[in-house]
Formats: C-alpha cells, structure tokens, sequence
C-alpha cells in the first residue's frame, strides 16, 4: 500500500513555504521538510500523511483502558496507532511510538477495509485510534471510521485534542466516543512539558460536547509536583463542570517515570484519591483513578441512590447492575453513557493481532 496520501489542511504562504493547519502548531514547510509530529510533510508543494494505511501495531484490548467507563462496559476494542506526535511531552507514556523517528515503526499495513474486517471477525464492538494522536493522521483514522461504520463498528479517539476548528469537524463527525488527555489546567504546564498551549484543548473538550454527538471522558495524568495540587485539581473540576457537564467523566491516572521525567517518583495512591475526592466535592458525578488498583475509585456508582452499578478492579468488571438500557436497577435512574445489553467479557487481557 502506498503510504503518502495527499491532505487538504494546508496553504501556501507568502514567503515559499506551506502551512499545514492540522493542528495549532502551524509548522512551516519547505519542500521534502516534514513538521513536528513527523507523519505529515511537503512532497511536491503540498502536504502529505506519509503514515496512512501503515501501523506501529494492533492489539484487542479492554474498552477501559483507553480509559472509556461508560461506553460499552467489558467490550473488546481493537487498538491501532502509528508514529510521531504533535506535541513534545516530556513525560510520554508511549514515547517509543509517539516520539517514533523511524519507519520501521510502521510496520503493519492494513487498509481502512481491512482493518474494519479485522474487527469484526474477532467480535469488536469498536475501533479505536491510540497510543499516539489520531489527529495528526485523521484521514486516516476517518476513512477506517467509515469502513468500520458500515460493519456496526463503533470508532474512539484517544487523544490530546490539539487539533484546530475546522480539521476538529471533519475528525469527530466520524468518532463515536473520545477520552481527552487534559494533561493539567496550567498555561506554564502545557508549554513547558508538552510545547503547546492549554486554551486549544479547552476549545475541543467544549466543541466535542456541545457540538457533537460524540461521547467524551477525560483523562488527566497526575504528575507529583507538576500538576497534582489541590488548587489545580479544584480548577479543572470546576471548569469540567461548568463548561462541560457534571455527567462528563474525569478519570486521574497514575504517572510512572519515563521518557524524559524518569527523576520524578510514581504518583502515590493517596494524591488520586485526594484528586477524586476534590472533584466529587466540585460536583463531577463520576470521577475514577487510573493505573492503580482501587476498586472504589474504578468503579461506577447510580447518581441518586449511589448504589454501586459497576464493580471494576482496574479493568476487570465485577458486579453489575444495570438495566440492559443502563437505568439503575435499584431505583431506575438513567446512567449517563452508551449501554445497551448485558456487559461484556472481554475482562483486562491484551491479545495482538497480526493483519
């Protein structure tokens, strides 16, 4: 397959150059130059993905790892990325994909198709484009969208929404549900450990909810003395509740050392718990803790009688009592999401697969 696919978010400018307008970085492009994330670059005065229709790999995983609480519970979702990334977060969790150089990264092909086979032959409720930004090769991500949409395949972004309006458009009309990386509620955070600026995540996390029909999680890395003091925390959960909805799921996850943070010690379980505990206080109905195991911080609970309606210990589902139309089954209440049936039984293993 032919991996240079030609895109239409660019312009020329004045001065020789191309602008690719993807995303806000706006890098400028001389011919054979590629911009930050690596993916996409000039080839014959315009701007290609060069990634489309090759993967760094494909893996079945839980629906709650990316972490997705309330879309599908228990399903089975076949996860794909590439390489590169366009912001530069000192802490990347999966650096050896997103800050990926080489092409040999990209060593599985499957076209948009195949890839929609792929997933319905091992019974995937949905696709989700992941360990690096689906943003900064969307074409690709839609067109797998549209294959996967005509199976019954639902399709899940996981990203860090760093994306401008109108490529933001075209993206999530195709996506089903997204968890967001809010990486903090600081300026001086974005662009000192992630080289990109917080008011454009801000912007998706409103556009995804008040202009499509997209569900939407978030997901914020506590990281010990960068992003993790109460003061913080309070902010985000009060902006998450009055920009957005006190049903939005917010989920903090542990950090581990890595990439270039390998001096900072691994979040403690007692400053997610504080985290959880300020944004319920802030009014966030569900609020979880990530990368560690907490089956009361990981489980869901009815927003009226506070029942427990999900048991979860880290991705491993327990109890369940929900309707097969996600109403509570003590007291009938509806539970914000996408349910529909019995959870499923997929449970926390990984399986690779190989297309």
């Amino acid at each position: 397959m032919n991996a240079t696919f030609s895109t239409t978010y660019w312009h020329a400018l004045d001065d020789g150059k191309i602008q690719c307008d993807v995303c806000p970085r706006a890098c400028h492009l001389s011919e054979g130059q590629r911009g930050l994330c690596y993916v996409r670059g000039r080839e014959n005065n315009e701007v290609v993905l060069y990634s489309y229709g090759r993967s760094s790999g494909f893996c079945i995983d839980p629906i709650e790892k990316k972490p997705l609480n309330h879309f599908y519970p228990g399903t089975p979702v076949l996860s794909f990325g590439t390489a590169g990334c366009n912001l530069a977060c000192k802490f990347c969790q999966n650096w050896d994909i997103s800050k990926s150089r080489q092409t040999d990264t990209l060593a599985g092909v499957a076209s948009p198709e195949k890839l929609a086979q792929t997933a319905k032959a091992y019974d995937c409720r949905s696709i989700a484009y992941t360990y690096n930004d689906p943003v900064i090769f969307m074409e690709y991500a839609n067109d797998v969208a549209q294959a996967c949409h005509e199976q019954g395949i639902f399709s899940v972004a996981v990203t860090a929404g760093y994306i401008c309006p109108e490529p933001r458009k075209a993206f999530f009309k195709h996506m089903d549900a997204a968890n967001v990386d809010l990486k903090a509620f600081s300026e001086k955070f974005y662009h000192k450990l992630c080289g990109g600026h917080l008011h454009h995540v801000l912007d998706t996390l409103e556009y995804i909810h008040h202009e499509t029909n997209c569900w939407l999680e978030i997901t914020t890395l506590l990281i010990p003395g960068q992003n993790d003091s109460p003061q913080e925390i309070e902010q985000l959960a009060t902006w998450v509740a009055e920009h957005l909805s006190l049903d939005t799921p917010l989920h903090f996850s542990a950090f581990h050392p890595d990439w270039k943070m390998r001096d900072i010690s691994p979040t403690p379980p007692e400053t997610l718990s504080m985290a959880r505990h300020i944004a319920k206080e802030m009014g966030l109905k569900h609020v979880y803790t990530g990368n560690v195991h907490d089956t009361e911080g990981s489980s869901t609970y009815c927003t009226n009688c506070a029942k427990r309606l999900i048991e979860r210990d880290w991705y491993q589902l327990g109890d369940w009592h929900l309707t097969s139309s996600g109403q509570c089954e003590y007291c009938k209440t509806l539970l914000a999401g996408r349910f529909n049936g019995p959870p499923g039984m997929w449970g926390r293993k990984r399986q690779p697969v190989y297309i």
